[in-house]
């Protein structure tokens, strides 16, 4: 059976550091396909995604544009509402998948706060996770904050999809040092940001004057081209 791997998120924007992890999840569960999936409505953040749905879902399909294993998933844009994995998970069992062939990445800090997800801990039945921490971070710390879950810890790779049963799987990865945060930061202040994302979504982010400070960048080089003039 295939094994389906989902990494959700803003991806305001998508970078270098959600590449690495699902690239991680991937090799480590040995996942057929991972999907991106951008949320609608993200139900654990406090300030709306500063980039439209459009461009969002946009950039992490020109992310993924070289990767044939990546998919860019649109569903959770497709609902109105807030965006709860569960759902997500339930639409997905509807259309045939097990719970046992699903795999939902997830960082260590997200992890740690499953337990004020909508359907905890129901949640944690509806396909694996697969929580990727940094070396050296104190990740069973993490762990250790949510209830319940000693029983469900697995080495990664240990449950083959087809025992139908779940588990929490860590997985240690060597993912980049970036956020969403520090690219939009950089872009403020007129710095690079090509060490971070993908060209293809660099490239988009200054044709259409994403996230503020681009805006000003390229008002500032027509100025230019026009004294030049």
């Amino acid at each position: 059976m295939r094994r389906l791997g989902l990494l959700g998120g803003t991806f305001d924007p998508v970078h270098y550091g959600h590449l690495d992890a699902a690239h991680a999840a991937r090799t480590a569960l040995h996942l057929d396909e991972v999907q991106l999936v951008p949320a609608h409505d993200p139900p654990h953040r406090h300030a709306d995604p500063r980039g439209s749905a459009f461009h969002r879902f946009a950039l992490v399909a020109l992310a993924i544009e070289t990767f044939p294993w990546l998919r860019a998933s649109d569903r959770e844009l497709r609902r109105t509402g807030p965006s709860y994995t569960i759902d997500t998970l339930r639409a997905l069992h509807a259309e045939g998948w097990r719970a046992s062939q699903l795999f939902f990445i997830i960082g260590t800090d997200a992890f740690a706060e499953i337990a004020s997800w909508k359907s905890y801990p129901a949640v944690l039945d509806a396909a694996h996770f697969v929580v990727i921490a940094r070396p050296g971070t104190a990740a069973d710390a993490a762990l250790g904050r949510v209830p319940g879950i000693g029983e469900r810890l697995r080495p990664a790779g240990v449950n083959s999809p087809d025992t139908g049963k779940t588990s929490v799987c860590l997985v240690e990865a060597r993912t980049r040092d970036v956020s969403s945060t520090m690219i939009r930061a950089r872009l403020s202040a007129r710095e690079g940001i090509d060490d971070l994302v993908p060209a293809a979504v660099a490239r988009h982010i200054l044709a259409h004057h994403l996230y503020g400070a681009v805006d000003d960048l390229h008002g500032e080089d027509e100025r230019i081209t026009s004294q030049g003039a």
